[in-house]
């Protein structure tokens, strides 16, 4: 556990392929993924703004979450660089729930903790990645009703999940709010 964050609750992957790396995955037992594609979530990059093409999917290994992200456009991102380093792609970010990003990124200041925040998507999520020591990034997500149930909801299919039924399912966001496929 950090004890800057609490618990890492998600690892995260940037892939080229999110397909094959949900294969990968599947291959090892870990499963059903719950894909959200095409995604254009508006945000900032390294302070411009972007809204990178993205494809997530998310499964859980216990307790741990476990998402691939594969970014469809060429427009600058944290996934953009990474893949530009590590074609094959692999571990990009740790992810922790937080109770607010800013009160987060505050706290890091006030103990002289130098992180960067590289990306971020509102008040929901960002990314920070450490000045003296870059690498696997932190990835800040802020607790909120809808994104724990979501979460809660997928890492009860994976829990259940007999290993071959539908091993890719859709998240259906058009009413507003995830809908999960039922099993």
């Amino acid at each position: 556990m950090s004890r800057l964050f609490g618990p890492v609750v998600q690892q995260g992957f940037v892939v080229p392929d999110v397909a094959s790396a949900i294969e990968h995955w599947v291959d090892r037992g870990i499963g059903p993924f719950f894909v959200e594609e095409h995604i254009r979530p508006p945000g900032t990059f390294d302070g411009e703004s972007i809204q990178p093409d993205l494809t997530a999917a998310f499964a859980y290994c216990g307790d741990q979450q476990i998402e691939v992200i594969q970014q469809h456009d060429t427009s600058p991102s944290i996934y953009a660089a990474y893949l530009a380093e590590h074609p094959a792609g692999g571990l990009q970010h740790l992810a922790f729930w937080v109770d607010d990003i800013d009160a987060t990124l505050a706290m890091l200041a006030e103990r002289g903790a130098a992180y960067r925040v590289r990306q971020r998507y509102g008040d929901a999520h960002a990314y920070l990645d450490s000045e003296t020591q870059p690498g696997v990034m932190i990835q800040l997500m802020a607790r909120s009703e809808l994104m724990l149930g979501l979460f809660r909801g997928i890492e009860e299919a994976c829990r259940s999940w007999d290993g071959e039924t539908r091993p890719v399912r859709k998240i259906d966001w058009s009413s507003g709010a995830p809908v999960l496929p039922a099993d």
